[in-house]
């Protein structure tokens, strides 16, 4: 993940994963940590190309994970931590949660030049 939160990521295709969420407060140190523990090893599986995330003060969060193949994301889905940070999420950290998958197949973007 870039600095300025954006991910930098290749020319399209690609595919993105995104876990739409409201979180309930409960255990907040237990839920960061496993967040960042989370990017972190997603970060070392094969097809991994980046990720964007944001959490507004009520709780309601969305983060877009993006991946090379459709394999990838069932390599992802079936690792044995991530199960795990699953269960947990259902069973302590969220009251809604949503996840799509989607192709990226046109993207693009625009940065303001600073002088």
């Amino acid at each position: 993940m870039s600095t300025d939160g954006f991910a930098a990521l290749p020319k399209p295709p690609y595919y993105a994963v995104i876990f739409s969420s409201q979180r309930n407060g409960h255990d907040e140190p237990g839920y960061y940590a496993t967040a960042a523990r989370m990017v972190e090893l997603a970060q070392q599986q094969p097809g991994y190309l980046g990720v964007e995330s944001t959490r507004g003060a009520d709780g309601f969060g969305i983060t877009v994970a993006y991946w090379e193949s459709e394999e990838a994301i069932l390599a992802w889905r079936r690792h044995v931590e991530h199960t795990a940070a699953r269960e947990q999420g259902r069973r302590d950290w969220y009251d809604h949660f949503e996840l799509r998958v989607a192709k990226v197949e046109r993207a693009y973007g625009w940065d303001r030049q600073t002088p």
